[in-house]
C-alpha cells in the first residue's frame, strides 16, 4: 500500500491525511473540494491526468466513505479500493463488542436526530461523527430522550499516533458539565444504551408519539394501511394529505433505506410533520408544502402511495394511479360518503381490496366503562 501511495502522480485527500505523508518529489497533492458531492465531478475533470490518482480515505472507504461516492460517479471498473482496518473495527476492538451485538449509524454530514430511531434498552450503537461537536449533540439527544444514564465513549483519532479515548459513565455528564469538553475533530462515539422503551419498529405507534391537531391517521388504521403498503428496503412512498406525517414517518422507520415525501397543503402542518419526523428518528422525511395533484409533479417516482386526505379532489387518484409502477401499492382512506362512493367505484374499475374498518375504545360511562366507537373508515388497497 505504501508503494502505491508513493508512486502515484496525484494524491487526493483531507489536509490531516496529506500531512501524514512523506515528501515525494514531483508528486501533486490536492484537497477534496467542498461541497464534496456537487463539486467532485468538475474537480476530477480538473485533475487532467490519465494516470493513476490515489484517493486517501479513513478506515473502510465503503462505510459511509469516499469509495462509495467515487464508484457511483466513475463506475466500478474505474475504481480500485485497497481497504484498511476501518475505524468501526478499531472501535469494536477497543470496546470488546462483536459486530452482531452492535449497530453502526453514520452521522457524517447527516442529522444527529437519526440516532433517535436506534434507541432501545441495552442496545449498543457505534456512531460515526461529523466533527468535534457531534459527541456533545449525541449526549444532548440521549439526555432529552431519557437515555442520560447511557455510557458514552468518544474514540478520537483512532488508528493514529494521537489516538485518545474519553469515557463517560453517564451521557448526561457531557451535557451538564460546567466546562465545555473538547473532542478531536476525527472521532467515533460508542453508546451503551440505558433508558426506556420509546417506540417500536412495527407499524402502529401510539397516537401520542405524534404532535398533531386531530388530523392524524390513528394507530389501528395506520397499522392496517402500512401492512398493505408493505415497506421494503430502498423503496419510496408518497404520503398525500399527510396531516401529522405519521404514515410517512412509520414507513421510514421500517428500514433505514426507506424514503418518503409528505405532501401537505397547510404550512402549520408541514412544519409539524418535520418536527415529528426529527423526534422519531427519520429527519430525512421530505416535506412538500402544496396541494395534490399539482404538488405531485416532478416528485421521484413512488413504489407506494398513501392518500389520507383529498381523495375526491379532481385528478388526485388519477395522478396517483398514473405514477405507480408495476408492483406498486396504493392505499386510500375515506370517512365521508362522497369518498366512500368514489372508492367503491374505483374498486369496481380496478379491483384490489375494499375494507370498512370500525374501531371502538373503552371510555367511562358514569361509574361504569363502555365502548366508544370512532368514525368508520373505508380503505381501498390496490397493488399494480
Amino acid at each position: 500500500m505504501r508503494e502505491v501511495v508513493e508512486s502515484a502522480p496525484v494524491i487526493v485527500g483531507a489536509r490531516r491525511q496529506l500531512d501524514l505523508l512523506p515528501d515525494v518529489a514531483g508528486q501533486r497533492r490536492e484537497l477534496w473540494p467542498t461541497p464534496l458531492r456537487t463539486a467532485l465531478p468538475e474537480f476530477l475533470r480538473s485533475l487532467g491526468v490519465r494516470q493513476q490518482v490515489v484517493a486517501l480515505a479513513s478506515g473502510d472507504p465503503y462505510v459511509s466513505g469516499i469509495g462509495t461516492t467515487l464508484t457511483e460517479l466513475l463506475g466500478r471498473d474505474n475504481v480500485q479500493v485497497v481497504p484498511g482496518v476501518s475505524s468501526v473495527a478499531l472501535a469494536r476492538a477497543e470496546m470488546g463488542w462483536s459486530a452482531e451485538s452492535s449497530v453502526v449509524v453514520s452521522l457524517v454530514g447527516r442529522p444527529v436526530d437519526l440516532l433517535r430511531r436506534e434507541l432501545a434498552p441495552g442496545r449498543r450503537i457505534i456512531a460515526l461523527s461529523s466533527d468535534e461537536e457531534t459527541p456533545r449533540r449525541i449526549a444532548e439527544i440521549l439526555d432529552e430522550s431519557g437515555y442520560g444514564d447511557s455510557a458514552l465513549t468518544v474514540h478520537g483519532d483512532l488508528g493514529g499516533p494521537d489516538h485518545a479515548t474519553q469515557h463517560f459513565d453517564r451521557a448526561s455528564s457531557v451535557v451538564n458539565t460546567v466546562l465545555r469538553r473538547v473532542f478531536p475533530r476525527l472521532n467515533i462515539v460508542t453508546i451503551s444504551c440505558a433508558g426506556p422503551v420509546l417506540a417500536g419498529w412495527v407499524a402502529g405507534l401510539p397516537d401520542d408519539c405524534f404532535e398533531h391537531d386531530g388530523q392524524l391517521t390513528k394507530r389501528d388504521l395506520r397499522a392496517s394501511a402500512l401492512a398493505r403498503l408493505s415497506p421494503v428496503p430502498g423503496e419510496h412512498l408518497w404520503d398525500v394529505g399527510a396531516g401529522a406525517g405519521s404514515v410517512g414517518i412509520e414507513w421510514m422507520r421500517a428500514h433505514p433505506t426507506c424514503t418518503a415525501v409528505a405532501i401537505e397543503s397547510s404550512t402549520e402542518r408541514a412544519e409539524r410533520i418535520a418536527r415529528n419526523a426529527a423526534r422519531l428518528g427519520v429527519p430525512g422525511l421530505a416535506v412538500v408544502e402544496g396541494r395534490a395533484p399539482a404538488a405531485l409533479g416532478g416528485l421521484a417516482a413512488p413504489d407506494a402511495i398513501f392518500v389520507g386526505g383529498g381523495a375526491t379532489r379532481d385528478g388526485v387518484i388519477d395522478a396517483c394511479l398514473g405514477a405507480l409502477r408495476p408492483g406498486g401499492r396504493l392505499v386510500v382512506h375515506g370517512v365521508t360518503l362522497e369518498t366512500e362512493t368514489l372508492l367503491a367505484r374505483l374498486y369496481q374499475q380496478h379491483g384490489g381490496e375494499l375494507t370498512r374498518i370500525s374501531v371502538e375504545t373503552t371510555a367511562p360511562v358514569g361509574t361504569f366503562t363502555g365502548w366508544t366507537p370512532a368514525r368508520a373508515v373505508t380503505q381501498w388497497a390496490l397493488t399494480r
